[in-house]
This record gives structure tokens, C-alpha cells and sequence, in this order.
């Protein structure tokens, strides 16, 4: 009885640490994100994409990889918290962070460390610059920005646009800067631009500064949370320009409470769309439906991608749940630039400086749901922008 009761409590304990029970001779691969919060959507997103792509890897029969999700709040401090408590358990690689602040802080220390680092989603620069340890499945910061503006001008969404953007945080900063200098070179005239912090609740100045000057569509470079808000204060205002987001506003769709006809027409740029009849992404989005009841959203996507990624890598590499984490690392270092992925959210390359490179479509949220243009009977301009920081960049 009193080994039953151990046994028991073990179990308990793994699965409160986000960890499988049953993986004895796994591959160890860490990952954190905000499982609570105001982003908690991200992090339980990211989270439930990778593990249905361990669930799915294991069942091949071969390898076996072992997931340990841990909640990092969306704070840097909580994040290097959750990466000492994953070093401790025995980690040889992080499929994580998932948010650009902590990330950053986890990064340095992954790279003093040499623990291999793939973010699924923390899009800074600063996060993989100097660092040839850590690489990314998202699209960077800059090309965002400068994609964003590109679609805009060549689509004649609007002529006069308005930006608000989050000046306390690196996300939003980068993706606003770039945007910013491409919107100006390609003759988009800025009429306003305001900014908020995290603490900002009332976005009645911001709006009306954007109504007044004109403005026919708002740039949003911002995460889902104020993006609501946002909508709500427009709404308010009697004020209908073009919203346009780009990944962060993903999953503005799963706030609870929020009127989803608020985002009626808003468009976003990502690589995923769940209505996508691409016949990986279709397979992706009904198995994740199946698993957890919800349709994925990009971040869902990116974590899948993720492990798939390291999964291949681990094949070429010869990797074990034996190898010690540094030596995984210089491993992984040298195959992840060689490597060709073909994932739910495109087919990706890296460069050397851990940049993926792959192709984005435009989404629009139609009755309370994202759909890609192409998909929307009476559709926008083509949706398909290609190569994202790469035919775009001047």
C-alpha cells in the first residue's frame, strides 16, 4: 500500500511539473510560457501545439521526446525561475520561451550555458542576436513591420494611416520602428501615432487621435489584450477604419466575455490559418480540435512546428536521451542552418543567425472567425505576401 501511495504522489508531482509519467529514455525538451495572465492564451496555445506533436512523435514507436511546460507569467524574472527548475529536471533543449521579454533574459543565460534554444514565438532581434545557439520559428520583428506596411501600399488599403503601439515593450517597439521607416518609403502618409504601456486600460486619447487625423486604417503592432480594448473604444466612438495586426493579435478570438463582432473584418498577417485546406495544416487543425476542443491559432501552429523541427534535427544528429545538453547543442547549432522543414506554418529555412524563412498569408476575422482571404467569398487583394524579409526588404 505504501508503495501504491508513493507511486501515486509521484505521478501527481510529474504532472503538476507538466511532465509525462511514463517516459523513461526520453529525450528531454523544456519549454515556457504564460500559462496564466493577460497572455496566457499564447502560452497554453504554444504549450498544447507541442505536445500534441510529442504525442504524435511517440506513437511513431522510435524516438521518444518528453515535454516539461512550465508557467513563466510573461515575466522575465518568473522565466529564468522556470528555466533553472527545467535545467534541474534534466533538460537537453528548450522549445521556448514563447514571449519576446522573457526569452531575452532566458536566452542570455541558454547561450552562456550552451543549452539549444528554439522559440517557437519571440520575434525581437535582440532574442537570437550574438547568439548562435538560439534560432526561431516565427517571422523577426523587422519583417513584420516592413511587410505589414508593403501589403498596405500594394493593396491600397489605405493611404492615411494611424500606429498605436505599446512603448514599454520590445514587440511592439521593433515591429513600429520598421514599420514606421517602410511605411514612409513607400509614400503611406503616418497621420498619427500614440503609444501605451501595460498598466493602460483607457484608450479614448489613442483612438481619438487616430479618428481626428483621419486615419483610414490603425495599425495594431500589439498583443491581443489591448487590441480588444482598442476595438471596444472605437466601437464607442462611432470610429470603422481598417484595423490590420499582425501576429500578436492572434487569438483576440479566445478573450473571454470579448464581443467577437468587435473584429469584424480586422486583418492580420501569419503564417497559419486554421481554415487552411493545405492538407499538413488540415491534418494539424483536426487533430488539434480532436485533442483539445478549440481550433489552433499561429502559436498553436509555431509549437507544433517547433518540436517537429527538433525532432528532425534529433534524427540527423543522432541525438539521445544519453547526450549531455552542451553536446546537443553544438550538434543542433551546426545542422539547424542546413535544414529544410516543411511544418503546418510553411516551408522553412534558417539562416545562421537563427532567422526561419517562409511565407505568410493574410487573415481576416469573419463571423467570429479567422479566415484566410482567399478563403472569403468576396475577398481582399490577393493574400499571399512571399519570402517575409526577403522580397519585401529594399
Amino acid at each position: 500500500m505504501k508503495k501504491f501511495v508513493c507511486a501515486m504522489l509521484t505521478v501527481v508531482m510529474l504532472l503538476a511539473l507538466g511532465v509525462s509519467a511514463n517516459a523513461e529514455g526520453a529525450i528531454k525538451i523544456g519549454m515556457s510560457g504564460p500559462m496564466t495572465g493577460g497572455a496566457a492564451d499564447y502560452g497554453i496555445s504554444t504549450r498544447n501545439g507541442e505536445q500534441l506533436a510529442v504525442d504524435e512523435i511517440n506513437a511513431l514507436g522510435g524516438i521518444q521526446l518528453e515535454l516539461n511546460a512550465q508557467d513563466d507569467e510573461g515575466d522575465a524574472e518568473k522565466a529564468i525561475n522556470a528555466y533553472n527548475v527545467l535545467m534541474d529536471w534534466g533538460m537537453q533543449m528548450m522549445a521556448g520561451t514563447v514571449t519576446t521579454t522573457p526569452c531575452t533574459a532566458v536566452a542570455a543565460q541558454a547561450y552562456e550555458e550552451r543549452l539549444f534554444m528554439l522559440t517557437p514565438s519571440a520575434s525581437s532581434p535582440v532574442v537570437t542576436e550574438g547568439k548562435d545557439n538560439v534560432f526561431r520559428i516565427c517571422f523577426s520583428d523587422p519583417d513584420q513591420g516592413s511587410a505589414s506596411a508593403q501589403y498596405i501600399a500594394d493593396k491600397k488599403l489605405a493611404q492615411k494611416v494611424a500606429v498605436i503601439y505599446n512603448n514599454s515593450d520590445s514587440y511592439s517597439t521593433g515591429i513600429y520602428q520598421v514599420f514606421e521607416a517602410k511605411a514612409k518609403a513607400l509614400g503611406l502618409e503616418v497621420v498619427s501615432v500614440s503609444t501605451f504601456t501595460e498598466d493602460t486600460t483607457d484608450f479614448s486619447v489613442q483612438v481619438s487621435s487616430a479618428k481626428q487625423a483621419g486615419a483610414e486604417l490603425v495599425f495594431l503592432p500589439i498583443y491581443y489584450t489591448p487590441a480588444s480594448m482598442i476595438l471596444k473604444q472605437a466601437a464607442v466612438m462611432d470610429y470603422k477604419p481598417t484595423f490590420f495586426g499582425v501576429d500578436g493579435m492572434d487569438g483576440i478570438l479566445g478573450i473571454e466575455g470579448f464581443d467577437t463582432s468587435l473584429a469584424e473584418g480586422v486583418l492580420l498577417l501569419t503564417p497559419f490559418s486554421a481554415d487552411s485546406k493545405e492538407e499538413k495544416s488540415a491534418a494539424f487543425t483536426a487533430a488539434y480540435e480532436a485533442k483539445y476542443g478549440v481550433a489552433p491559432t499561429q502559436f498553436a501552429a509555431d509549437g507544433y512546428d517547433a518540436i517537429y523541427a527538433l525532432y528532425d534535427a534529433i534524427v540527423k544528429t543522432g541525438i539521445t536521451a544519453d547526450t549531455p545538453y552542451e553536446e546537443c547543442c553544438e550538434k543542433l547549432v551546426s545542422v539547424f542552418p542546413t535544414m529544410e522543414v516543411a511544418g503546418v506554418t510553411g516551408t522553412m529555412t534558417w539562416n545562421d543567425k537563427g532567422d526561419a524563412s517562409k511565407e505568410p498569408y493574410a487573415v481576416v476575422i469573419k463571423n467570429g472567425a479567422y479566415v484566410g482571404m482567399e478563403s472569403t467569398k468576396n475577398p481582399p487583394p490577393h493574400p499571399l505576401i512571399r519570402a517575409w524579409g526577403g522580397f519585401f526588404q529594399t
